[in-house]
């Protein structure tokens, strides 16, 4: 089975079609069916994974964003999914394929997600490519401490490490564990959304390679060994705008800015008088997400990252019926808690613009980036 960007197999639209269909209905069974009939017929391993269960593991999350599944109708399908995948690994014709790298593996490749970092899927779908194409890989899994990555790599001494995240508010923890590993002599591939449109902040924090899905991963992986990095690595170095001291500021005093900022609202916002615990609740929440992705945005002092995310948070808000002008009090309340801070201040301003603006279709991931498959 095979597909091309711009012209999808039928066979492609069939079991895509086949597999939505099942974990909608929340159907394991049905699900995992559909991807080993698939195998039994002949089709391609990493084709099913890149090709089908990728696209309607991004679905999951378009629908979710959209408001057309709730949240656990989107965990119950990545769940499936997760469960899919391990009956594709295991499948014999797989086992069978993978029989023929046993004797000789390219090398050794640890993959996990950064610290904080709970979309595992696109990981697992790597280490799965990584295994097909003959390497022999330790797949860690999600929300991997640091100490423990690095405690793991001295163990293991793998070629490489790939390092996996989604979110944006986890770059500051991508950007230690990139500096721990190659302070070990280990090279990093980094990938996910969280990297931002063409991995612009992989070589930020000082990443060794960057790949915008597994395919792309394997074949740089397969074109030779990524460089050495330097013996000491100096992380300072990077990110010379630090010297603010505008991110300390604002990720050390989050929950006061938090709680300063809701105990204000509903006088700026008067139709919060009439909100449910429930929905203050939300409120609290939405306004954490906003601190802590501009406190994302001031780490690699990117504009863009804050204004994205805040336009795509309008847009979710619109699909559940809350006005996009319902963010607006919140940023100004915060640009006036933040006003020594000129970095903050500027990155706000923008926000406000978007929010302003034609939004975005909700998508399932916040810019910088699409749910791809990576790494």
């Amino acid at each position: 089975m095979t597909r091309t960007a711009d012209k999808p197999s039928a066979e492609f639209d069939d079991r895509a079609g086949a597999l939505w269909d099942a974990i909608v209905r929340g159907d394991e069974y049905a699900a995992a069916d559909a991807v080993a009939a698939a195998l039994d017929e002949g089709a391609d391993a990493e084709t099913l994974l890149l090709d089908v269960i990728a696209p309607v593991q991004a679905r999951v999350g378009r629908e979710w964003a959209a408001n057309r599944l709730t949240v656990a109708q989107e965990h119950t399908a990545t769940a499936i999914n997760e469960r899919v995948i391990g009956t594709l690994a295991h499948h014999p014709a797989v086992r069978r394929a993978m029989e023929r790298h046993r004797g000789a593996p390219r090398g050794r490749v640890a993959v996990a997600c950064i610290d904080g970092e709970w979309h595992a899927l696109p990981a697992r779908i790597l280490a799965e490519v990584l295994r097909l194409r003959g390497w022999q890989v330790d797949y860690l899994g999600a929300q991997v401490p640091t100490p423990h990555l690095i405690a793991h790599v001295h163990r293991t001494n793998p070629a490489v490490v790939a390092l996996s995240s989604s979110i944006a508010t986890r770059l500051p923890a991508a950007h230690a564990a990139i500096t721990a590993c190659q302070v070990t002599g280990t090279p990093v591939m980094v990938g996910g959304a969280a990297f931002g449109p063409g991995g612009r902040y992989a070589s930020r924090l000082g990443a060794d390679a960057w790949a915008p899905d597994a395919r792309a991963a394997a074949a740089r992986l397969a074109a030779g060994p990524l460089p050495q990095p330097p013996p000491v690595h100096r992380a300072v170095d990077d990110l010379p705008h630090l010297a603010d001291q505008e991110y300390t500021h604002v990720t050390r005093t989050a929950p006061e800015l938090v709680r300063r900022v809701l105990a204000e609202l509903e006088s700026r916002f008067p139709a919060m008088a009439d909100y449910t615990d429930r929905q203050r609740r939300r409120t609290a929440e939405d306004i954490a997400h906003i601190v802590d992705f501009l406190g994302a945005a001031l780490y690699v002092d990117e504009p863009d990252l804050f204004s994205g995310f805040t336009a795509w948070t309008a847009s979710i808000l619109v699909a559940r019926d809350v006005p996009a002008h319902s963010l607006l009090p919140a940023l100004d309340l915060l640009a006036e808690r933040l006003v020594d801070h000129p970095r903050a201040v500027g990155m706000l301003a923008r926000a406000r613009d978007a929010v302003r603006s034609p939004l975005p279709e909700p998508t399932d991931l916040p810019p910088g980036g699409a749910s791809d498959v990576l790494a």
